[in-house]
């Protein structure tokens, strides 16, 4: 493969939200991995008619570590009222320009239909609408923020 191009699909990597990238050629594969948030890291070229490698069998040591009491995470408490969730995942503003007003802001009634904010997603800005008509009570993003699929982004009441 070109180094060129494999520079190039790594500062694609690097640059993206996306955290593993694996590209099969006629003259081989190629799997870039990101690392710590710090760029990406190529881990592993090799020609496609290469055997499989092995793994390594898992190390058990000899004495076991004491067990620690197990601690159940706190499940965070689901808001009252109606969560706006996020159609798809990408980027959340909260207004359609960085000088701009935000869309809504809490104590604010909105409209089923009413746009409520932007979701960046491979560069294309997506306008998300209020599903239900009430009062904003809480906005559970920042501006910026990446978000999830399915994540709530505000309650309405």
């Amino acid at each position: 493969m070109d180094l060129r191009k494999l520079k190039t699909l790594i500062d694609l990597v690097s640059e993206s939200n996306i955290s593993e990238l694996e590209i099969t050629e006629a003259d081989g594969k190629v799997r870039i991995v990101k690392s710590d948030g710090h760029g990406a890291a190529l881990t592993a070229m090799a020609p496609v008619m290469a055997a499989p490698v092995a793994a390594a069998p898992a190390v058990v040591p000899a004495t076991p570590a004491p067990a620690a009491a197990p601690v159940a995470p706190a499940a965070p408490a689901e808001p009252a009222g109606h969560a706006v969730k996020s159609p798809m995942v990408g980027t959340f503003y909260r207004s359609s320009s960085p000088g701009a007003k935000p869309f809504v802001e809490v104590g604010q009634q909105v409209k089923e239909g009413d746009p409520i904010c932007i979701i960046e997603a491979m560069k294309i800005m997506n306008e998300i609408e209020a599903d239900k008509s009430g009062t904003v009570t809480r906005i559970l993003c920042e501006n910026g923020q990446a978000v999830e699929y399915g994540q709530p982004l505000l309650i309405i009441e």
